[in-house]
Order: structure tokens, then C-alpha cells, then sequence
């Protein structure tokens, strides 16, 4: 086959006799091979023990390997292994070769046809029942185990339905003797796939692997004898296997093969079935309109009344919900293949005989060519019937996730009722919130793939009871009755301090919303309230309380709600009545003038929405703008001379109730041992190296790659979240001033909600360092309580003063944080638990992500630039918290950290061959695009052809700040990308071009040319950066500057998208 014509598959270089081993990862394989296909494109080749495989992952190669005249299922790797325990059982057998196989297949096909299906409806429900109860039980505040529930449920399913045996999962903390055999026996079969020859040496594994099938078939023998010591008219799959006979020969199933496909069934189906769950709800809780529209159908269809097999026909979302769901996420991620004879792929890619084919379907359901550029984004509608059907057409075998031709998955039909049936049941009887709102999908393999570390909580709708709901579930209708819900959460959040009680909640994706909340929660004492609940918003859905009032504090992202509170936004998009009468309510919103479109829209709605439904405002909304520096000022003030002076007047309260003052609602211990703690919001990575990027005398911009846990991924352009400590110099500074050795242990109880560490022993310094944030400027309340902690009148003058009209100039503006007012206040004598009850907790920094899975996708790496600058306030130097963090770590040092996604405009193209890309940045703006150049350059290297790439690059010269030159200079030479400079203090070297809007404007030409090939625009810098970039396009556009504008703004996150940091 070696013709002119014909073009090499592409493929990673491996190592000799080993070939690839190092590239695929024996954990998770099918991650690597979807990584290094991003990589090599949509046909590559690997070698694994001198033998090479072929990856699959466009849909038009896709459809030639559908063709069964051609090509042929394999049973290869650890599919070969389960055949150990499944002979030639209908999952595991070579094909229609083996006689077994054939007989049936054809005896159970029928069994697998419409009316039997519906005719297990009953079943389901009775599993799909216990699963709701659980659940309904165990109460809002348990965390579910998803994946693990879901397995129960589709095992008991299965074992009820197709052989009338009950494993009574829900019933018992241990799984069935026969679940765990074939755990255990799925997962050393993957073992011993990876291992090959080395089998030899696991002998102890081997003889409980062996052990394992003699116990899952010896169960199947007892089953079997019990049917026939006790026959039914039951029309089940146990009947069907035992009494059918083969059309074809006229032979039955022998009891070995019945056997075979009695633990094929239990393997294949609740595998694949719980995987589909899990996935469903992943994205239905990550997709808050798709999550609204499913439950709206099922309540339109539904209502509150019992679920009946007629209904899951009329539940056309839903259905589009699963199809979508199994589109991103096939439980069965792949199908092997092999070529019946020599071939030829694509026109052009020789495939030899027997050469085994590794589909890659997450890829092919991605396909931009099919699905567009919005192929990686959850949205069911394009899987409702008319629209699926028409791709299918057009785009023939585009969805496999139940396999090819006459091999594809026979229970389909099966597990398709099962799903429609408990995703609406589910739905129906329940709200869901995630337990981490931050959770990004993480993939655990073995047979197949499910969510790895994916949980979440469930809540009772319509103030229904868990007892009210047993009832109801064998009843004709739903009735609102039963313990009304007080509102979200549950009793073990209450807290025992005296006083009226509210609901505290809030949206917050960064903490700050977070930790405002918790300071009212934490005021509420002193005012004669009591929080009962400080909760995220998205457990109120639904659930909001009538007997007490409710706090809100919450933002927008990018006009958007953030993502603990997109369902509880979307619920009140969708009310159209007063539901939300004798709810009393005030809503404080955070955000950033810089976003003028969308400032403040989410509070802005969320006070109007709740107003317009019957709900009863109790102030004017509150607002706190980041752009000023002085969020918790602005809160504070909003807190003390609006919201509580009107809830006392509301609701008749005094101030301190029981007693209870700020200065003794946190009480401090200290003592001497020793201990450690750690937060466990963020994971624990390890720095590899750093590099000082900047020339000596220029400020410094520093270079540092970090591992990752081993199961947290990224994509070119997400963010990695640190959680820094403050600087030692701080900490040596509150050290000092509070008297405290250095080995100092505190003890902190508070008699209220409070994000400090409570009751038990902590290193001071840790307290200092980890938990608190000691640079934030003072707030005027907190100049107020220095006040109070003097007796010297001088000072007290002084700090009135600064407390009133010098308060934005000295205090706001110079960054002045009450730790630098209690040095310069000597009088002041502020007991310690009033100091860290002032001080807002600490939180996450993001930063731009600088590199590339496809260069390491274990490793990311950081661009920052280090702030350490004399403080505004004369008083000392002013530390930037998390750049001096990091810059004081070396090689080896460990750090906690997250990868949280960007906004998804903010990444590549999907359809890289055909959608140009201009990069505009400057300074350490550049790190997501040098992620974006490095990823461009590691395709081409792989032989794939890019659309042009252009990065505009501003800085001051060449040799102080022209950030990783070399190397971006050696990917534009391999043609990832074109680069454009402008240097602010050298600009003959870039066209008379200052910066980088200069050299856009400049340049102009090529600009538009590509934009006109439908070239996305990415920018990353300043706001000044983004300003500047916004006028340059207008003045390109010339078309009038407001038509312009309107223009401009149109694009937004569709074909241009901004990443602008303060």
C-alpha cells in the first residue's frame, strides 16, 4: 500500500520494545489518548508491547469503521480478561463464530423488545423507590456518594428485573457478597490486562481472582436451581435464558452460557447505566437552565402525582438530557476494532489486516464538523428528536454510545427506561446543589468511565417530609403535607447563640461573598439576632423560609450568577406569581464598575425578581464595588446604618442580646504543644522550578511550574487558584505586637458562625498566616473599635479622624490594614480575639495558567509579576499577598492549589484547522497565551495544519520585560504563531508602536483580514490594555463609533474575549 497517495499516520515517538507505555497512563488510559489526540488529530497510531493500535476520533473516519463488511469488533486488553470470568457470553465473545453468541443473541432479542421492557417498569420503580427514600431520609445536609448510589441502584435494578433476586443494597452498609466478587473481579481484570507477562509474578492476586469467578458463578448456579425448584409465568431474562430456544438451530442456551450472560448482564448494564447517571446530574448541576427546563417538564408531564410507565414517552428534554450526557461522556469510552482485510481510512491512511482500531468516542462526539464550536458545551437541545435525527442522517454514526452494529449494546432499551425513570423521579422529588459548587470533572476508569470525587446534596421539595414522601410514593397523588422544612440545611447547623433567627445565603465563586456573609452571621448577636443557617444560595431553591428573615449577599461573573447560585437564579427567572409571599428578604450584591454591562445585574435582579413575586424587601438593596478597594467598608456601613437599624425597628430587638458583646463573642486560648492543620478547600502540588523572567532593575516577573495532583487536569486558559499564606514579615509584625513566643498555640471557641478554626489547638503562627487575611485595609468600623481600645484622647481624636473625612484618602487609597494602625497607635489595646474577628478570612488568588496539557498534563505553569513596593501609607513596604507567597518558595516546596475553568469563550478554537486566532496582551498578560502558542506549536510539531495565529505582545524593551523571547520566537518559526511587539520605551524596534492597541491599529490590514475568516480575539491585561484594544477595533471598524460599539459589544465571549485583572 506504500503509493504516492497514501499519507504515515502520525503518532508520539516511543522508547525501544517498551513503545509507548510512558505516554498512556495505566490509571486512567483513556485520558492520555484523549490528550494525545488533542495533540496528533483525529487518526494517530501508538505501539504497546510491539504491538501498534490505530485511535479513531473524527466522525467521518468513524463512519467507515461502522461498515461491518469491513471491520469487526475486538476483544482485546481487559475485555479479554473479564472473559476469563464471561466465556462467549454475549459482551465478551469473538463474535458470530462462536455458536454460543449466536443462540443468544437470538433468544434474547425478543426479551429486549418494547412490551417486556415496559412490562419491568414496576421493578424499576420499586428499586428506583428505595433510592428516593434514602436519600429523602438521610436529609439535606448528607453528602451523596453518586457514583456509589447509582451502582446500587442499577445493580438491584438488574438483578430484580432479570432474575427476580434481590441484593438489598439500600439496606446494608456492605455490598452483596456476589457485588463485591465482581468489583473485584472487574478491577484485577484491568490489572492483569496491563501487566501481560508479569501475571506471573501476582500469584496471591491470582488465586483470589480465580476465586472471585468461582463465586460469581457459583451464585448463578444457585439462582438457576432456585427457578427450577420454584418455576414462574414471569416473563424475565432468567425465563427467557432457561426455557427460549433459538429460532435458527432449534438448540437452548446451556446452563453455562446462561451463566456467562447472567454476569455479563450484572457487569455491562449497571457499569454503564450508573455511569449515565452520574454524568447526567454532573452536567444538569453544572447547567442550571438544562437543570430547569428537566425538572419544568417533569412537573408539567408528572406533576405531583405518581410516575407511570405512559409518562416517560412524553418526556422529550429529558431524553435529549441523556443523549447529551452520553454525546460528552460515553460510559463505554471506546469500541476496538480490526480490519477484515488490508484497507485504506480517509483515502488515504493504510490499515493492514487484523490491525486493531482504537475509537475514541468523547472525541468523535466532539466533532466541530458535526456538533460546531460549541461541541464541548452541555446543551440537550441539539439531542431533541427532530434536530438528533436530521445529524444523524447527515452525519451518520456521529453518537456510539452503545456500540456498533450487530455487536451494539443489546439492553439499550433497558437501561434507557431505567434512566428516563429515576432521572424523573429524581428531579420530581427533589432539588440538587452540588456539595463543592467549584467541582470540575474529574474521570475514574476501569471497565468504563464514571465521575471521580463528584457529590452532592439533595432537598426535599414542596416542604415535603421524608415520611409524607413514603406515603405519597404508593399513593395516587402528592400531597403538601407532613413537618413543613424550616428552610435549607438542617438542625446541626444551627448555632447556640440567643437572639430572633434569620437565614444567611449566598453566591460567591472567590470567598469574598462567602466571608461577608459570614460577618453578618457573626454580627447578628450583637443586634439581637441569631443566624440559624449561613448556606449557598442554591439550597434555598424552592425552599425559601417565610418565618424569618433571609439575608442574600451575592455577585455576578460576567453578568452571570455565580456557580453556587445559578439555580436558585434560574428558579426565580421562572416564577410568574406571588410564590414568593411572606418571604422577607434585603440582598446586598458585590461587583466591579469595570464591567459596566452587567455591574451589580444578578443583586440588581435578584432584589427586583423577589419584590415583583410577593416577597417583602426589608431595605434598599446594598452594594460594594471591588474597583474601589474598600469592599468591606462599604458592607459595614451598609450593615450598621441600614440593614440592622431597620431589623430592630422591624422586629423589636435590642443590641447585645443575652449579653453577648464583640469583644467576647470569640473567645482565645493559648498554650504551648505543638500540632499542625491544614486547609482542605485546595490540594496539595509541588513546585518543579522557577525562573526569574525580568532583567536586573526591572520589576520582577518570575516563571513557576508546579505538579498536580494526580487526578486534577486543565485546559489551556482555566486558572489555578493558590491559597497563600500572608508574608512572615506580617506575621512577625501581629506576633509582636499581641506578645506571643513563636511556638504559641491558640485555641479559638466562638459562641457564633465564624470561618476561624474552633476548638482545638493551633500554632498562632498558623492562625496568622493561613486563616486570615492581615493586609486588608481597614474598614471604618474597625477604626471605630480601635476607638473604643484607647483611653488616649489624642489618639482617639486621631482616629476619629481617619475614620470620617480622611478615611478614602488615608486609609482606602493607601492600602492602610489595622495592623499598621495598631503600630502607629502604641494606646491602642485591642484584646486578640476582637483582632481576628476584624479580619476577613483568607482567600484564593487566581492566575492565569501559562501552559499546555499537551506539553505536560500533570504540570502547569505560572507567569507573575512580584509586588513588593514601598506602602502608599509611608509605613514600611507594601507586600503583595500572594506574589510574595509564591516568590518565596524554592524547588521542592509544597503549595495548595486548584484549577478553576475560565469563562468557556476563553479558549481555543475547537475547529483549529479552519478559526484564526489574534492574541492581544502585555506584560504578564501574556500567560494564557503563551498556554495558547505552546498547544498551537505541540499540533504542528504532531503534523496538524493550524489556521494563523496572531499575538500582539506589549512591554517595555527587549532585553528588560520581553517575556520568554527565545521560546516564542522558536514557536513562530515552526509557524504556531506571528508576533507583533510594541515596546513602550523602545519603539523604533516595533513600527513606532508604544503599545500594543498602537501596533493592533498598526497592523490593521492582516487584522481584519482574519477576522473576516472568522477569527476569534482573545485579550489578557490591565483594564487599561482592555480599554485600549476595545477603541483601536472601533477606530478599525470605521463605521461610526456608537454603530461600532454596538458592534463590538455583539461579539462579546462569542467572537471576542477579554481576561482583564486589576
Amino acid at each position: 500500500m506504500d503509493t504516492p497517495d497514501r499519507e504515515p499516520i502520525p503518532g508520539p515517538p516511543g522508547l525501544p520494545f517498551l513503545g509507548n507505555v510512558a505516554d498512556i497512563d495505566p490509571e486512567n488510559p483513556i485520558q492520555s489518548i484523549t490528550n494525545l489526540t488533542d495533540t496528533y488529530g483525529p487518526i494517530w497510531k501508538f505501539q504497546i508491547n510491539g504491538k501498534q493500535r490505530v485511535v479513531i476520533a473524527s466522525q467521518a473516519l468513524m463512519n467507515e469503521l461502522a461498515d461491518e463488511e469491513r471491520f469487526g469488533k475486538v476483544v482485546a486488553t481487559a475485555l479479554k480478561q473479564v472473559r476469563n470470568g464471561t466465556h462467549d457470553g454475549l459482551f465478551t465473545a469473538y463474535g458470530a463464530e462462536e455458536e454460543n453468541w449466536g443462540i443468544a443473541h437470538r433468544v434474547l432479542m425478543p426479551v429486549f423488545g418494547p412490551l417486556h421492557i415496559r412490562n419491568m417498569f414496576d421493578e424499576m420503580h420499586d428499586i428506583a423507590s428505595q433510592l428516593v427514600m434514602k436519600w429523602a431520609r438521610h436529609g439535606s445536609e448528607n453528602v451523596i456518594q453518586v457514583t456509589e448510589d447509582f451502582t446500587r441502584l442499577t445493580l438491584d435494578t438488574l438483578a430484580l428485573c432479570a432474575m427476580d433476586f434481590r441484593f438489598n443494597s439500600y439496606y446494608k452498609d456492605e455490598m452483596h457478597p456476589f457485588v463485591q466478587a465482581m468489583t473485584a473481579f472487574l478491577a484485577t481484570s484491568g490489572g492483569r490486562a496491563r501487566r501481560g507477562a508479569l501475571n506471573i509474578f501476582y500469584r496471591q492476586e491470582s488465586q483470589k481472582y480465580w476465586q472471585d469467578i468461582e463465586l460469581l458463578r457459583k451464585t448463578s448456579r444457585e439462582v438457576i436451581e432456585t427457578r427450577r425448584a420454584n418455576p414462574t409465568e414471569k416473563k424475565d431474562l432468567l425465563n427467557a435464558m432457561l426455557n427460549g430456544v433459538d429460532p435458527k438451530t432449534g438448540k437452548k442456551m446451556t446452563d453455562d452460557s446462561v451463566i456467562d450472560n447472567m454476569i455479563t448482564f450484572l457487569i455491562a448494564g449497571h457499569e454503564t447505566t450508573s455511569g449515565m447517571l452520574s454524568f447526567v446530574f454532573y452536567y444538569l448541576l453544572k447547567n442550571p437552565s438544562a437543570y430547569d427546563k428537566a425538572q419544568q417538564e417533569v412537573d408539567d408531564v408528572i406533576g405531583n402525582g405518581p410516575i407511570t410507565a405512559d409518562q416517560l414517552s412524553k418526556l422529550p428534554y429529558i431524553n435529549a438530557v441523556l443523549r447529551e450526557a452520553l454525546r460528552l461522556s460515553p460510559t463505554a469510552p471506546s469500541i476496538a476494532l480490526q480490519a477484515k482485510e488490508d484497507t485504506v481510512l480517509g483515502g488515504k491512511y493504510a490499515i493492514n489486516k487484523g490491525e486493531l482500531l482504537v475509537t475514541v468516542l468523547a472525541k468523535i462526539h466532539r466533532d466541530p464538523t458535526v456538533y460546531g464550536e460549541d461541541s464541548e458545551e452541555f446543551r440537550p437541545e441539539r439531542m431533541l428528536d427532530e434536530e438528533f435525527e436530521k445529524r444523524s442522517k447527515e452525519f451518520p454514526n456521529s453518537w456510539k454510545p452503545f456500540g456498533n452494529g450487530m455487536r451494539a449494546c443489546i439492553g439499550r432499551p433497558f437501561a434507557w427506561q431505567e434512566a428516563l425513570l429515576v432521572t424523573a423521579m429524581l428531579l420530581q422529588h427533589f432539588n440538587f446543589s452540588m456539595e463543592d459548587p467549584s467541582y470540575n470533572l474529574q474521570i475514574k476508569q476501569t471497565l468504563t468511565i464514571k465521575p471521580k470525587g463528584f457529590y452532592m446534596r439533595a432537598h426535599l421539595r414542596n416542604h415535603m417530609s421524608a415520611t409524607a414522601l413514603e406515603r405519597s410514593l404508593a399513593s395516587t397523588s402528592i400531597k403538601e403535607t407532613g413537618t413543613a422544612n424550616p428552610g435549607p440545611g438542617a438542625a446541626d447547623k444551627k448555632k447556640t447563640v440567643q437572639g430572633k433567627p434569620i437565614v444567611v445565603l449566598y453566591g460567591s465563586n472567590t470567598g469574598t461573598c462567602e466571608a461577608l456573609a459570614n460577618r453578618i452571621a457573626s454580627d447578628a448577636g450583637d443586634h439581637g439576632f441569631k443566624a440559624e443557617l449561613v448556606d449557598i444560595l442554591d439550597s434555598a431553591k424552592e425552599n425559601l423560609p417565610t418565618d424569618k428573615p433571609i439575608v442574600i449577599v451575592t455577585a455576578s461573573y460576567e453578568g452571570q450568577p455565580t456557580d453556587n447560585a445559578s439555580h436558585f437564579v434560574n428558579w426565580i427567572k421562572g416564577l410568574k406569581e406571588s410564590e414568593l409571599a411572606n418571604v422577607s428578604y434585603a440582598v446586598f450584591g458585590c461587583g466591579h464598575r469595570d464591567w459596566a454591562k452587567t455591574f451589580q445585574e444578578i443583586p440588581k435582579f435578584l432584589d427586583t425578581a423577589m419584590e415583583a413575586r410577593g416577597g417583602s424587601r426589608i431595605v434598599p438593596m446594598g452594594t460594594a464595588d471591588a474597583a474601589k478597594g474598600d469592599i468591606f467598608t462599604e458592607f459595614e456601613t451598609w450593615e450598621d446604618q441600614v440593614f440592622w437599624p431597620a431589623m430592630k425597628e422591624r422586629y423589636g430587638t435590642s443590641d447585645a442580646a443575652e449579653g453577648l458583646s464583640f469583644e467576647t463573642s470569640l473567645g482565645v486560648e493559648i498554650s504551648t504543644p505543638r500540632s499542625s492543620t491544614l486547609r482542605q478547600d485546595v490540594r496539595e502540588a509541588r513546585v518543579e522550578e522557577i525562573e526569574v523572567l525580568s532583567a536586573p532593575g526591572a520589576p520582577e516577573k518570575r516563571h513557576m511550574e508546579i505538579s498536580l495532583p494526580s487526578d486534577m487536569t486543565y485546559s489551556a486558559g482555566d486558572y489555578l487558584a493558590i491559597l497563600p499564606l500572608n508574608p512572615k514579615e506580617s506575621i512577625v509584625r501581629v506576633m509582636r505586637y499581641f506578645g506571643l513566643a513563636w511556638d504559641s498555640m491558640i485555641t479559638i471557641t466562638s459562641s457564633g458562625p465564624t470561618t476561624l478554626p474552633t476548638d482545638s489547638p493551633l500554632p498562632a503562627a498558623d492562625v496568622f498566616g493561613a486563616y486570615i487575611e492581615l493586609a486588608q485595609p481597614a474598614t471604618r468600623r474597625n477604626i471605630l473599635a480601635l476607638i473604643e481600645a484607647t483611653t488616649d484622647e489624642s489618639t482617639k481624636k486621631q482616629l476619629a479622624h481617619l475614620a470620617d473625612d480622611a478615611f478614602t484618602a488615608e486609609i482606602t487609597t493607601k492600602r492602610v490594614s489595622v495592623l499598621d494602625l495598631l503600630e502607629r497607635f502604641s494606646s491602642v489595646q485591642l484584646p486578640l480575639g476582637v483582632f481576628l474577628r476584624m479580619a476577613p478570612p483568607m482567600r484564593v488568588r487566581q492566575y492565569s495558567i501559562s501552559s499546555s496539557p499537551l506539553w505536560n498534563p500533570n504540570n502547569v505553569t505560572l507567569t507573575y509579576s512580584v509586588v513588593d513596593q514601598p506602602a502608599l501609607s509611608g509605613q514600611g513596604r507594601f507586600v503583595g499577598v500572594a506574589s510574595s507567597y509564591l516568590s518565596s518558595l524554592a524547588t521542592g516546596d509544597k503549595l495548595h492549589v486548584a484549577v478553576r475553568p475560565s469563562h468557556q469563550a476563553f479558549h481555543l478554537p475547537k475547529d483549529a484547522k479552519n478559526v484564526p486566532v489574534i492574541m492581544v496582551a502585555a506584560g504578564t498578560g501574556i500567560a494564557p497565551f503563551r498556554a495558547f502558542t505552546q498547544e498551537r506549536a505541540a499540533q504542528i510539531a504532531a503534523g496538524r495544519h493550524l489556521a494563523p495565529a496572531l499575538l500582539f505582545y506589549g512591554c517595555r524593551t527587549p532585553g528588560t520585560d520581553s517575556l520568554y523571547a527565545p521560546l516564542l520566537q522558536q514557536w513562530a518559526t515552526l509557524g504556531a504563531v506571528s508576533l507583533r511587539y510594541a515596546y513602550s520605551q523602545q519603539v523604533g524596534d516595533s513600527e513606532n508602536c508604544a503599545y500594543v492597541q498602537d501596533r493592533l491599529y498598526h497592523d490593521r490590514a492582516e487584522v481584519v483580514e482574519l477576522f473576516d475568516k472568522g477569527a476569534k480575539v482573545f485579550v489578557c491585561g490591565s483594564k487599561g490594555v482592555g480599554q485600549g484594544v476595545e477603541e483601536a477595533c472601533v477606530r478599525i471598524g470605521d463605521v461610526g463609533e456608537e454603530r461600532a460599539r454596538k458592534w463590538w459589544e455583539g461579539l462579546r465571549n462569542e467572537r471576542f474575549a477579554t481576561d482583564v485583572f486589576a
